[in-house]
């Protein structure tokens, strides 16, 4: 059985799934749908992360671009949200290669049309032209046209927006690692005005997950701050869709935070965010409108184009991963930011160093004077599906729940917007949901303070990782 399944953003799956034929089928699929709905798109510019699997994963979609009477440009390596941004320039559609924050042996597809990413019902009409391509076949190659601007181009949107002195002063740390975005993030922090010090490059691929760190990364970050050398640390994940910001004193700042300081630099009026960032950080945001979906980028880009749709002219999503969505023009400093409906992890950095250095604080002061709370999150691997989904049925009844979270305290309310959200006594919450990028389960805990809010996620991988077991 295949591993290959479209989750929370594009495709994913093993690479052994992925390479070959299954990639080349899901791209003419997607060229056959996007054929059928806009027949005047027939260019297609590919990207891809560092992963070792992506660069013939890459050649496979311009074959098969070629074989449905498509134009391929080759843009190589290069951040998700700059390929994005080409496709919506030359009124193109997209399809970028990377697995974003799992690990390597894991690999994907994002699709995106002229507007921006591709919806739910866009994934069905993908899977719906699938099926004549489930037998193997033999496969044309027809190399791609090479597009080498495309990292430019998106370099200087945040140059022309930003002032050139946005960062003046500040000494950032660069963890380059395998991200696609290490030598761009570099340069830009340079030209609005900050040192920036690349620490880091990795040779092989790192799995930067933003909302489950991996204790060798957070001992890294905090071993590279411990000298006080530098302001901040900043990095990516693997495609350059969500950032990792740490203060001065080596603590990962939240990416809901990350994504209010965000709109809030911006002077964003509606969000739109997932079930999965904080209570109170949205509410003390003062916006306008705060609109919740399931997580996923597409339930956020859906819930920004109804607020378009209302009326709404300044609009922005985040996730709790600090992936930013731009859904209006925004009147900048130096320019127009024009709208950028996917998620980005270049904007959340930058707009959060400058509204550190506007305010003349430095970041763990600009973060701690958030009334916000604390939030925590972790995962539970190799749990398939079914397994979660058994205890997550099992948990949407509230007997069920008060006899399971009995020890840690009295829920008083169950959200299932996107798995089991339980609001506990004293202000608490948790919150268990399958992943929809690999077999995993996650929690979720929000709280008073950092270590209850930890102590929560641990309780709660715990409690589920032996119900899973004796079921």
């Amino acid at each position: 059985m295949s591993s290959l399944k479209f989750g929370t953003s594009g495709l994913r799956g093993l690479v052994t799934d992925l390479v070959g034929w299954p990639s080349y089928a899901y791209a003419s699929a997607f060229f056959r749908s996007v054929a059928a709905a806009n027949g005047d798109c027939r260019t297609v510019v590919v990207g891809r992360d560092l992963r070792d699997s992506s660069m013939d994963i890459a050649a496979t979609v311009a074959n098969a671009a070629a074989a449905n009477g498509f134009k391929a440009i080759d843009c190589g390596a290069l951040p998700t949200p700059a390929l994005a941004l080409e496709a919506m320039r030359l009124r193109a559609c997209a399809i970028m290669v990377t697995g974003s924050h799992i690990p390597e042996d894991r690999n994907g597809l994002k699709f995106y049309l002229p507007d921006g990413e591709i919806t739910k019902a866009d994934e069905a009409a993908i899977i719906g032209a699938l099926g004549k391509f489930e037998i193997d076949g033999r496969i044309m190659e027809v190399p791609a046209s090479v597009e080498t601007e495309v990292s430019k181009r998106y370099l200087k949107r945040y140059i022309d927006a930003f002032s050139s002195d946005a960062l003046s002063g500040l000494r950032i740390a660069v963890y380059q690692q395998s991200s696609v975005a290490r030598d761009l993030l570099t340069e830009l922090l340079a030209a609005l005005g900050a040192k920036g010090v690349p620490i880091g490059w990795s040779a092989t691929f790192v799995p930067i997950d933003t909302e489950a760190h991996r204790p060798e990364d957070v001992d890294f970050i905090r071993n590279v701050m411990a000298g006080g050398e530098f302001d901040a640390l900043v990095t990516t994940d693997g495609d350059a869709d969500r950032p990792l910001v740490a203060d001065g004193k080596g603590r990962i700042v939240r990416g809901d935070v990350l994504g209010m300081l965000t709109a809030r630099y911006l002077r964003i009026e509606t969000i739109v965010v997932p079930v999965t960032a904080g209570s109170r950080l949205v509410r003390a945001g003062s916006f306008r409108d705060v609109i919740r979906t399931k997580v996923g980028s597409p339930f956020v880009i859906a819930g920004m184009e109804h607020m378009k749709q209302s009326g709404r002219t300044s609009i922005g999503g985040f996730e709790a991963n600090g992936g930013f969505l731009l859904g209006s023009n925004i009147i900048m400093s130096g320019g127009i930011l024009c709208a950028l409906p996917t998620r980005d992890a270049i904007l959340p950095i930058l707009a959060t160093l400058a509204a550190a250095r506007s305010g003349s604080m430095a970041l763990d002061c600009l973060v701690s004077s958030l009334d916000v709370g604390e939030t925590a999150s972790d995962r539970l691997s190799n749990i398939s599906s079914e397994r979660s989904g058994a205890l997550l049925k099992q948990l949407s009844m509230m007997p069920a729940v008060r006899q399971f979270l009995a020890p840690i305290g009295i829920p008083t309310a169950i959200n299932q917007q996107d798995g089991i959200r339980i609001e506990l006594n004293g202000g608490r919450t948790i919150h268990f949901r399958a992943s929809g990028n690999a077999p995993e389960l996650r929690c979720y805990a929000e709280a008073s303070t950092a270590a209850e809010a930890q102590g929560l996620v641990s309780w709660g991988l715990a409690a589920a990782a032996a119900a899973i077991k004796s079921a």
